[in-house]
């Protein structure tokens, strides 16, 4: 259970996980059957908004458990709310709505559609999306942040050309999973290599082993006549000049700086700044006007912030109530060889980043269990630091409830794109998944 201590410590959590128990999974069952059951019924997913369905699920974690009271139910919803990773995911959506709101006020936006339409012809413009994106990722070692660079962009590209805009928010959202899976400051391998005591560029060659063809398959589908067919009266190559590239400048700053390891929020901030500054020396707004569209933007990405919230809350209650136990549990019964260990350890972080929708919290939580069976079959440590790493990512990258999506869709209000849209063209993770199955049926199992 979780214990809040008064006093000196003040708000102190003190977390002990109950008995496993799959009773405590009914939350999310209700989500899905909720968000995904009126979808279907209505073939329309903007009819069930994500906030009333996380609400609906989010009361049925608190009636379970009749034995507790309701105020300690709510006190550990909402410590749940308020868990460090969950703040940290918000403060990235307010900063990321700011930078695009100031980013779009001056121009940079168009400015970097102008920049890719003059240097990338058509059929290379959807894998050069994926490709960019990945790169952004790679470098400051975070999806979310690279999605709040590169969505707005894409958005832009497809209402002026003819693109899907499905397809290429998709490409964005699948080359910032592959950079982050593979980059060395990314918190998801941060966590997989200190639980499994392995150096990171050990565990990022074995990640390129599972995920280098499955993107370069990606980056040749996004190239099929397929997607590239769009009209060619709308693909006319831009003229830039200087002013275009000083626009983009903050773009530019947010690669070259990333590669340093900087973090994502001040480079984020950096990019607010430098949008201000850009904006008042070309008279498009004075402070005022910039502290508005700053304003703006931290508001558009309200729902999603109120999505994180809730789900923070339902995710942490599903914990408490054993859920998370019950799968670790379950996960360890049907292990007997080498083999069925890497399967084994892929099931289990990939249902715990099922629950908990965070990649980085679901490594930490398994990644003890996975060291002890890693140990107890022989596995080298450095794969199953891939295994975690990869898991999460092909996971989280398909949530709808998953901060990627959350930003991706808050970011493309303008097109009106539902999460299950984005999934759907969504090639990359599962791409990823299919390696990732491929490199455990054929691995050794001595």
């Amino acid at each position: 259970m979780i214990t809040v201590i008064r006093g000196k410590d003040k708000d102190k959590e003190v977390e002990q996980w109950r008995d496993e128990s799959l009773k405590a999974l009914v939350p999310f069952l209700v989500f899905v059957l909720f968000y995904f059951g009126f979808s279907a019924i209505t073939q329309d997913f903007s009819k069930v908004p994500m906030t009333v369905a996380f609400i609906i699920s989010s009361a049925t974690a608190l009636i379970l458990n009749h034995k507790e009271k309701l105020n300690k139910k709510i006190e550990i919803f909402a410590l749940g709310m308020g868990k460090k990773d969950i703040m940290i995911m918000c403060l990235v959506f307010i900063l990321a709505g700011a930078f695009t709101a100031t980013a779009e006020a001056v121009g940079g936006v168009e400015s970097a559609v102008a920049v890719a339409r003059h240097f990338v012809p058509a059929n290379f413009m959807i894998s050069g999306i994926f490709i960019i994106s990945a790169l952004i990722s790679l470098s400051i070692g975070t999806s979310c942040g690279t999605i709040a660079a590169v969505v707005p962009i894409a958005t832009v590209l497809a209402e002026t050309i003819g693109f899907s805009p499905a397809v290429l928010i998709g490409a964005s959202v699948g080359g910032a999973m592959f950079g982050d899976n593979l980059s060395l400051i990314s918190d998801t391998t941060i966590a997989a290599t200190r639980t499994q005591n392995v150096e990171m560029r050990d565990k990022m060659i074995c990640n390129l082993k599972i995920v280098l063809v499955p993107a370069l398959i990606c980056v040749l589908i996004y190239m099929l006549p397929i997607f590239t067919s769009v009209n060619t009266d709308k693909f006319i190559p831009l003229m830039v000049n200087i002013d275009n590239f000083i626009k983009i400048i903050p773009y530019i700053l947010l690669l070259i700086l990333g590669i340093s390891g900087i973090n994502v929020m001040f480079l984020l901030l950096i990019g607010i700044i430098l949008n201000t500054i850009i904006g008042m020396y070309y008279g498009i707004f004075d402070i005022f006007g910039a502290f508005a569209d700053i304003g703006d933007g931290t508001i558009s990405m309200a729902t999603t912030i109120i999505v994180a919230l809730l789900a923070g809350g339902m995710l942490q209650m599903v914990r408490w109530n054993g859920g998370i136990s019950y799968i670790i549990n379950k996960t360890e019964n049907f292990i007997k060889t080498k083999r069925q260990c890497e399967f084994g350890i892929c099931f289990l972080v990939g249902m715990i980043n099922l629950f908990t929708a965070n990649n980085t919290v679901a490594i930490i939580t398994s990644g003890t269990i996975a060291k002890e069976l890693t140990e107890k079959y022989g596995v080298d440590p450095k794969r199953t630091a891939s295994l975690l790493d990869t898991t999460s990512c092909c996971v989280q990258g398909i949530l709808p409830y998953g901060a990627q999506i959350l930003v991706a869709t808050g970011l493309a209000a303008s097109v009106s794109m539902s999460s299950f849209a984005i999934i759907k063209c969504l090639y990359y993770p599962l791409l990823m998944g299919i390696g990732l199955l491929i490199s455990i049926i054929f691995t050794k199992n001595e």
